[in-house]
């Protein structure tokens, strides 16, 4: 496509909400960390190295029995508090701007795993009731 010659009207998005189309076989539950598989569908959080993650899921969306794509979940991008993991892999707020990692929908943790596991996003603060996540 060429370079303008003109003014155009481009389009624009929020960015904060995207509806994404759920793999086959998926369930999601409100609140969890939501991700994109390489095959392109939206699956919860969950320990791999082959998912990027992409918000928060805003409603639970059971697509159990359905085919890829034959439902729809919201999900939202911003700052969420996750539940941190234990003993070596807790994080603490000198973590503060470093990526963290999906153990579960609901869990994250300090390192990879070992390589087990994908980034969540970075990490804005850690209290007592758990961490906070940019996505």
């Amino acid at each position: 496509m060429p370079a303008l010659t003109a003014d155009r009207d481009t389009p624009r998005h929020g960015g904060a909400s995207f509806g994404y189309p759920v793999k086959a076989g998926a369930r999601l539950f409100a609140g969890g960390i939501a991700c994109i598989d390489s095959t392109g569908f939206l699956v919860k959080g969950a320990t791999s190295t082959t998912l990027k993650a992409v918000g928060v899921a805003q409603e639970q969306v059971d697509n159990t029995s359905g085919a890829n794509g034959a439902a729809v979940a919201e999900v939202r991008r911003g700052v969420f508090r996750f539940a941190n993991s234990a003993s070596t892999d807790q994080l603490t707020n000198a973590d503060i701007g470093n990526d963290c990692f999906i153990v579960d929908d609901q869990t994250v943790a300090k390192t990879n795993g070992s390589n087990t596991r994908s980034v969540a996003g970075k990490v804005r603060l850690v209290d007592t009731a758990g961490v906070w996540v940019e996505f």
